[in-house]
């Protein structure tokens, strides 16, 4: 097949499956895994840092030698801890490990070590807040703690399989949500509310593409105002908002067609092909009986009284939506500003410490969102690796306020900024970039500007009144961008209808 007849057959395929209707109603809850940010792993010592060369962060407890026995590590309790209060989840004072048995070539126990009937965060709730400005909870069934498998390499070894156990042990945290999510948009929506959510608590660092933020998504569809579940189907280890949005709508689609035809959905368990834009079956779906769960006999019961959780709650951040609401109260911010600056932590402390410098809010959100951000992503950096502070972008506001410089300049002084250590007052001092005020040489400006250009003067006069905004080019141009933009304004008006 030549590659336009594949790529027809594929958009025919895709094609053939109705997009979903009122007559149906998806339900979707998801698992999510989120590795904790700890120095080791959850059993063992070893080292968690991502990009090791592969096995040399894996210790004879992450390969199950005989005789080796696990140690919970304390911070990766901390750590849900943390996530359950943030949540105003059920926190059990008694939680097991139990060994989920099954056997893959990245599992050197035969087994997992994970949470089954006795997780460590109970009930709790998440609220998002939708598209139309709505808020919605969605209800959080458990939290449980996890290891991590390794993993299998394929490329680069013919008619092999590589294994790395690097990941072997590594510490998750498994959030499971209620089916509470009615489309694919509000499964993104909640998604990037946890996601930022676990960044502010700094559990995680939430790297989808290292694969600190994984989900696993439900999905199944019914007829509308029915109240009985249809036969879910669960797609697997999606690692993109992107990617996860359009699978659950393909599968959506997938589902609502077939049970139109009158068939029947089969309980599997399917993966996301990203090229060919579809989900495909790998297993049939397991359920708990199937991987033999029973209470691992090495590891004593975790058992955690209400001092110790006192103790954490007061290391809880300011939380996302609390400071989406304050940023909008206290600095007069728009919902759209407040929340692009609250979506990342950074972000939101680096807008704070510049407006800690008296700087207006929206001014600093407008060169935050704008020149910084484009600056930032266009050398690939990430906020804090700027080389401007918090404190340099507001001196450089600040003179922006004063009308020392005009904004057009100091995007000038911004470039200097970026390259250099010197601070805008001495880039503005030593490049004389001061914006002139001076009325009299601002009309010097314009009367010979009107006098270069009669055609242009004698044609504003006979009602052109578009010239205006040429004058004005020609003046900032005359003056080097240094004319202070409102007296040239007030003073060309006045000229040219006079």
């Amino acid at each position: 097949m030549t590659s336009a007849a594949h790529k027809q057959s594929k958009q025919n395929k895709l094609e053939s499956y109705p997009k979903s209707t009122d007559a149906w109603e998806s339900v979707i809850g998801l698992e999510v895994h989120v590795q904790l940010s700890t120095q080791s792993k959850l059993f063992s010592g070893a080292a968690t840092a991502y990009g090791a060369e592969p096995n040399t962060q894996a210790c004879a407890i992450d390969l199950a030698l005989p005789g080796v026995l696990p140690v919970l590590n304390a911070e990766a309790v901390n750590m849900a801890i943390r996530f359950g209060l943030s949540i105003q989840a059920d926190i059990p004072h008694y939680s097991t490990f139990a060994r989920k048995n099954y056997f893959y070539p990245d599992l050197p126990k035969g087994y997992q070590i994970s949470q089954h009937e006795n997780p460590i965060i109970g009930r709790g709730q998440l609220t998002i807040i939708l598209e139309n400005g709505e808020e919605k909870i969605i209800s959080i069934t458990r939290a449980h703690l996890e290891e991590d498998a390794g993993k299998s390499l394929h490329e680069g070894f013919e008619n092999r399989t590589g294994i790395d156990l690097n990941r072997a042990g590594t510490p998750l945290l498994e959030i499971v949500s209620e089916p509470d999510l009615a489309s694919p948009k509000e499964a993104v929506i909640y998604l990037k509310t946890l996601h930022t959510l676990v960044r502010y608590l700094d559990i995680s660092d939430g790297n989808l593409q290292e694969g600190s933020f994984r989900c696993d998504a439900n999905v199944s569809v019914r007829r509308s105002h029915q109240k009985k579940l249809g036969t879910r189907v669960e797609i697997k280890n999606l690692n993109s908002f992107r990617f996860i949005e359009k699978a659950i709508q393909y599968e959506i689609d997938r589902q609502i067609a077939i049970l139109e035809k009158g068939g029947d959905i089969e309980q599997e368990t399917r993966l996301y092909d990203t090229d060919k834009q579809e989900t495909r079956s790998m297993r049939s779906k397991e359920d708990a009986k199937d991987y033999r769960y029973f209470t691992d006999p090495d590891l004593c019961p975790v058992v955690i009284n209400t001092d110790y959780i006192e103790k954490i709650y007061p290391t809880l951040p300011e939380l996302p939506q609390k400071k989406l609401v304050r940023f909008q109260k206290e600095y007069q911010l728009s919902a759209y500003d407040a929340g692009l600056l609250t979506a990342v932590r950074e972000l939101a402390d680096y807008f704070e410490a510049v407006v800690k410098e008296k700087v207006s809010a929206k001014l600093a959100v407008n060169w935050i969102m704008g020149e910084l951000t484009a600056a930032l992503n266009k050398a690939n950096l990430s906020l804090i690796e700027s080389p401007i502070n918090a404190q340099r972008l507001a001196g450089l506001l600040q003179r922006i306020e004063d009308n020392t410089i005009s904004s057009t300049i100091a995007k000038e002084v911004f470039e200097e900024l970026w390259v250099s250590n010197q601070t805008s007052d001495e880039i503005i001092q030593e490049k004389n970039l001061q914006q002139i005020t001076d009325q009299a040489a601002i009309s010097k400006i314009i009367d010979e500007v009107l006098i270069k250009y009669p055609q242009q003067l004698t044609e504003y006069r006979a009602g052109k009144d578009k010239l205006f905004s040429f004058f004005v080019g020609q003046a900032m141009k005359a003056s080097g961008g240094k004319v202070n933009p409102q007296q040239l304004n007030k003073l060309l008006k006045e000229k040219l209808n006079s």
